[in-house]
């Protein structure tokens, strides 16, 4: 009788997350539409979007509302959703198969590594014409990938069984490695161009369109396929190699194809916004504190409230010194930094009571 009770209580619970964690993001879109320095009525907005999703004209108003509307600030939204739901997501995975709460997608170096490369992109002033304007998310996304690489070869090196521990150690050296030469390309570059680099490391989705958000979808729908698929055998790695030998995981094959997927999420998402943290340092904690550790539910649920979370936080960044705009890294650093730091002293006082 006892354990039935539990059971509908816990169903309930996962229902109930989900119904709020979609009715969150409809929330954080409609306000991200709704909020600028152009008054638009919500209907109208309804109308505009409905219009360009399904052909049907029903929009009769001015064509530079249905412009601001569709081409500022839906793309900016959705670009802004796939961002924070990549590095949510990713961080999700990191965090459940390194079993570290302090694992990222900034902990392995593919950060570091995308920033590296963009920061060359601006150094050298490159623009390659048959990258169609795309250099920049290119290189950045390719930097990203050669650093994952370099890490599979530090660990392979150190360690025949990539070791968690080794992970996360063969990340932290290339991190501050790639961190060193973006410092010195930083020194070395003139005064006008620093601000723009400054700017991108800092992060953000504005000045951005349609062709960032087809540029992230294939990153985000191949990293978010594998590991939704996968949610089984990191619940399994969550526990440790040993046990996840024992119930038939192939450990070493499943872990580089979890690397690789979150790397390819957070690669995507760094190549059109540049470096945003703590997205996915905190969104994946604060999930499984409310879902439990169960990563069927984890991942999707930090995907939702992943991505509505970077849309409010965009959509503060565009309005609190309006008409300027703040980097969107500066307000999730600003957000998730204290929040995460009362996560540690909470979970630090509740180890200690046990």
């Amino acid at each position: 009788m006892g354990n039935s009770f539990i059971q509908i209580y816990l169903n309930n619970r996962i229902k109930f997350l989900y119904t709020f964690s979609v009715l969150f993001v409809i929330f954080s879109i409609i306000i991200g539409l709704f909020a600028g320095t152009v008054t638009i009525t919500v209907p109208d907005i309804l109308k505009i979007v409905t219009q360009h999703i399904t052909g049907i004209h029903l929009y009769q108003g001015p064509k530079s509302t249905d412009m601001i509307i569709w081409e500022i600030r839906f793309s900016r939204v959705v670009l802004a959703f796939f961002v924070g739901a990549s590095l949510s997501l990713a961080g999700a995975a990191f965090q459940g198969l390194l079993r570290n709460p302090l694992a990222d997608p900034y902990t392995i170096g593919v950060s570091s590594g995308a920033s590296l490369g963009a920061v060359l992109v601006i150094y050298f002033q490159l623009n390659l014409l048959w990258l169609k304007g795309f250099t920049l998310p290119i290189f950045a996304i390719a930097g990203g990938g050669i650093t994952l690489t370099l890490v599979f070869g530090i660990t392979r090196l150190a360690s025949s069984t990539l070791a968690n521990e080794t992970i996360i150690l063969a990340g932290i050296i290339l991190s501050s490695f790639t961190g060193a030469l973006v410092s010195l390309l930083m020194a070395l570059t003139p005064r006008e161009d620093v601000r723009q680099i400054l700017y991108w490391l800092m992060g953000s989705v504005s000045m951005r369109g349609w062709d960032h958000v087809q540029l992230i979808l294939p990153f985000f729908i191949i990293g978010a396929i594998i590991l939704l698929l996968h949610a089984k055998e990191l619940n399994g790695l969550a526990l440790g190699d040993q046990s996840a030998q024992f119930i038939g995981i192939s450990v070493k094959k499943k872990k580089r194809l979890i690397l690789i997927a979150a790397s390819v999420l957070t690669g995507g998402a760094v190549a059109v916004s540049g470096a945003v943290g703590f997205v996915g340092l905190v969104i994946p904690h604060l999930v499984r504190l409310v879902s439990g550790a169960n990563h069927k539910h984890v991942l999707p649920l930090t995907l939702l409230i992943g991505g509505g979370y970077l849309v409010l936080a965009d959509l503060a960044a565009r309005t609190i010194i309006s008409p300027r705009e703040l980097p969107i890294g500066v307000v999730t650093a600003l957000i998730g930094a204290p929040i995460f730091t009362m996560l540690l002293v909470k979970e630090r006082m509740r180890r200690r009571r046990i």
